[in-house]
């Protein structure tokens, strides 16, 4: 059985999709780590009995001691792969030099890395916006690109563009770790 970890910020949706998603198909989540202690996700951790860390960001005085933090937390569990699904936070390389970690990304990088990349996607001049799973480097949505999904965006309001970039998001994030870790299995046998 291949082990996760989650990273998240805020509502947990993807982190809800990851667990109902893999969780019968040889995946476990073995943790979920939020650096909000008012995160809704925290919810989806306790109702699928998923062990829970949180780690309070602002309680350091350097990311870099965050990080270490997370390294450490991380280390206990020994997941296969740690997915980043919503967790609003830059890690620095003390963090993405340890753990291999996948993220979502809201646009088809490079295009509009960081924050907003949602409404900067949709208002932009390309005819098609998307979502990208890419490996976690020390540079901002920077990483190697796994895989990337596209939808048109012609006659979308910004509110139906928003809910089909957050559908295809889910989609694209359990993909991606299947993916990932099935090479990650085929690299072992060889």
């Amino acid at each position: 059985m291949k082990k996760i970890a989650v990273l998240f910020s805020g509502k947990g949706s993807n982190f809800a999709y990851i667990v109902e998603a893999l969780h019968l198909d040889g995946y476990e989540v073995v943790v979920a780590l939020t650096n909000n202690p008012l995160a809704r996700g925290i919810e989806v951790a306790q109702k699928h009995g998923i062990a829970l860390e949180v780690v309070d960001a602002k309680s350091f005085a350097k990311r870099e001691e965050f990080d270490a933090r997370i390294v450490d937390i991380l280390s206990q569990y020994r997941p296969d792969l740690t997915v980043l699904a919503g967790f609003m936070y830059i890690l620095t390389p003390v963090f993405t030099s340890q753990i291999k970690a996948i993220n979502l990304h809201p646009s088809l990088l490079p295009r509009h890395k960081g924050l907003h990349a949602i409404k900067k996607s949709y208002e932009d001049d390309f005819s098609e916006g998307g979502v990208s799973i890419h490996h976690v480097s020390s540079e901002l949505d920077g990483g190697k690109i796994i895989l990337q999904k596209s939808i048109q965006k012609a006659g979308l309001s910004f509110e139906s563009y928003d809910k089909q970039i957050r559908k295809i998001e889910k989609e694209a994030l359990v993909e991606a770790i299947k993916q990932v870790l099935c090479e990650e299995s085929t690299d072992e046998n060889i």
